[in-house]
This record gives structure tokens, C-alpha cells and sequence, in this order.
């Protein structure tokens, strides 16, 4: 999937010469953290969030230095600070620097600028415009719809054996020569020895998300790698 699979294309957005009050106010009546700011011509401009309206005159929480600080802070950074403090349009306190993604990216392009950022919305451009915004509830709704279009169908026990061992075959850390999996109506069993419960748990959700598998049942035994010794073994059900 690409990034114009799940976007959502209405961007709320307010152009650089709109006032703080009014980039404030949408925020607050659409229950949102920030905003996209967008020029006339349709380009990304900047961001402003609740974060860049913290330091604020109308709150008496502007950035008041000591004087021996101030010495050592340059004039501009100084005249900066004021400037977000007292302006009063968005361009005087919006973040310029922002961080887009194509329109035709992979989702992963967008969930490792995500997770670097630690950001919670993308702006999609095309051609240099905004043409969306990829957000991670759009990540989640797409996960939904994936999850529902890909719902076990019907299948036969042979079929879903091949697709298990298929599956287990392509992991490197899946231990196949100690493996061995049967399945009978729908009912997978997982037999085998293992060396950690993290390829347990991975091993049975291979099984768990075979397509007609309609439960699991884990046999595997764990197996200290060095000595072979065996170390726990599932209590058998009679």
C-alpha cells in the first residue's frame, strides 16, 4: 500500500497571515494538536501546534532570560523569542521546517518518519502541494480494513499445513529441523523443541494467522541450546 491509499485528502489547514486567535480557536473546535500552515499557491509553508503557542505574552509565560543568559544569547535569538511571544499571525510563531512524505511513498516510509520524528500527522504532497495528510489513525483504520479483507476463509487441513510450514520456512530464526506440524480440522498442533519463548510465540503466530486455522495448540518444547537438555515441556492434556 501507498501513502494515497490511506490518506485523508480534507487537510485543515491556515494560511501564514492568519491570526494566532484563529489557528488556536480550529484547533480547539476540531480537537486537534497542530496545524498545517499553507500558502495561496497551495504550498507547505510550515506547522503550528500548541507547542509553539506555550510561550505566549497573553499568558505571561514569555521566555524571560536572567540577565547573565542573555549575555550569552545572540541578539537575533533574543528578537526571535519576542517575536514568538508577541506576534501576532501564524508566520511570527509557525515551525518552518517541516517534515512531508510523496503522495506515492510505502506506508513504512511514513511509519519510520513517524517514529524518528516522534510525530503523530505527515502532510502528502504532490508536485510540491499538499494533497493530504497521512495521520496514524489513518494507519490504523487501513490495518482494520487489511485485517477484515484478509479473514480466514474455508480451507483444507493440507492446505493450511503447506501454508504454516511455508510461512515458518522463510524465518531465519525458525528452528525447521525440529519442527513438525499437523493439522486436523482446522485445529493446528506445533511440535518441536525450541530455545527461547520469543520463537514460541512467534512460531505460534504463524499458525494463528493461517488462513482456515481455527486454533493452536502448542507442543513445543524448550530445549537448553547447549546441553540439549530439556528444560520445560507443555503439560500434556489427556
Amino acid at each position: 500500500m501507498i501513502v494515497a491509499d490511506v490518506m485523508t485528502r480534507h487537510v485543515l489547514s491556515v494560511a501564514p497571515d492568519s491570526t494566532v486567535e484563529e489557528a488556536a480557536s480550529l484547533m480547539l473546535q476540531r480537537g486537534i494538536s497542530g496545524l498545517f500552515v499553507v500558502d495561496s499557491k497551495g504550498d507547505l509553508a510550515g506547522v503550528v501546534t500548541e507547542g509553539d503557542l506555550l510561550r505566549r505574552d497573553e499568558l505571561g509565560t514569555q521566555r524571560n532570560r536572567p540577565w547573565w543568559l542573555r549575555m550569552l544569547v545572540s541578539p537575533g535569538r533574543q528578537a526571535a523569542d519576542f517575536t514568538r511571544a508577541h506576534g501576532r499571525r501564524v508566520s511570527d510563531v509557525m515551525t518552518e521546517t517541516v517534515v512531508s512524505v510523496p503522495h506515492d511513498a510505502e506506508l513504512e516510509v511514513v511509519v519510520d518518519l513517524m517514529e524518528r520524528n516522534r510525530i503523530k500527522r505527515v502532510p502528502v504532497t504532490q508536485g510540491g502541494r499538499v494533497v493530504g495528510v497521512v495521520s496514524r489513525s489513518d494507519l490504523l483504520r487501513a490495518l482494520v480494513g487489511r485485517a477484515r479483507s484478509a479473514w480466514p476463509t474455508a480451507t483444507d487441513d493440507r492446505s493450511i499445513r503447506a501454508a504454516i510450514l511455508d510461512a515458518l520456512d522463510k524465518q531465519s530464526w525458525a528452528p525447521m529441523t525440529t519442527l513438525n506440524v499437523t493439522v486436523s480440522q482446522g485445529v493446528v498442533d506445533i511440535w518441536g523443541t525450541i530455545t527461547n519463548d520469543d520463537e514460541r510465540r512467534a512460531i505460534c503466530v504463524i499458525a494463528e494467522n493461517a488462513h482456515g486455522a481455527t486454533a493452536v495448540h502448542d507442543h513445543l518444547v524448550f530445549v537448553e541450546p547447549y546441553s540439549g537438555t530439556v528444560i520445560e515441556a507443555p503439560d500434556e492434556k489427556p
